[in-house]
């Protein structure tokens, strides 16, 4: 393990004024934003039914598992047979506006206040794709997934999964106060810009299937 490996990972901040920092801000959130909280569950509840809160079981630190909370911005829309129709079909103009804006995620400073994730990190992405990773994707999960992230303000689902996990794993590598600030502020002006809240293809970002090995020369 390089120095520079080992100091983003296991360094003081890493280990100590990160969390406490997650703790301050989250609460801060919470309390200051709770009017926007009711206003938009108020919302979510009249356009797109219940329940506002989308739950969703996701592997976090250490692969550990925990329920990601975000606001719905799907319908319930099924076929005739009883069948949920593709995301495109059942994310209305709202749901849609929830994606662009980031607000869907608000929920997600509860999972923050409890540890389950921290402001900045690697996306939690679902529990399906843990067989899927090679040795060098697993690293993602070394730290706490976030709000935001490395590969969130560098393409978001516009990269493609490698390049998303290779962007994860150089996080962990050189996880910083300053690399934190950094993405902080990018956030900012991705969220402002609504750059890359869909994949070029999809509603959503289409589903990780693995990555091939490498082809020995």
């Amino acid at each position: 393990m390089t120095n520079s490996v080992k100091k983003g990972r296991q360094g003081i901040y890493s280990l100590f004024i990160k969390r406490l920092i997650d703790i301050i801000l989250s609460l801060l959130v919470l309390v200051c934003f709770s009017w926007l909280y009711l206003i938009l569950a108020i919302l979510v509840r009249v356009k797109l039914g219940s329940p506002v809160i989308f739950k969703q079981p996701r592997p976090g630190k250490d692969e550990k598992v925990f329920n990601l909370y975000k606001f719905r911005t799907m319908t319930d829309k099924r076929d005739e047979n009883g069948n949920l129709l593709p995301d495109e079909d059942r994310l209305p103009e709202f749901g849609k506006k929830l994606r662009a804006t980031s607000l869907d995620e608000l929920p997600e400073f509860i999972n923050i206040l409890k540890g389950d994730m921290s402001f900045v990190g690697p996306r939690p992405l679902l529990i399906k794709y843990l067989p899927l990773y090679n040795e060098e994707q697993k690293r993602r999960h070394d730290v706490r997934p976030g709000l935001t992230g490395w590969a969130q303000v560098n393409g978001r689902n516009l990269l493609s999964w490698e390049d998303r996990f290779e962007k994860d794993v150089y996080y962990v590598d050189h996880l910083s106060f300053l690399m934190d600030l950094k993405i902080v502020f990018m956030t900012v002006a991705v969220v402002f810009k609504h750059d890359d809240i869909n994949s070029a293809t999809d509603a959503t970002m289409e589903a990780f299937t693995g990555t091939p090995p490498k082809k020995e020369e």
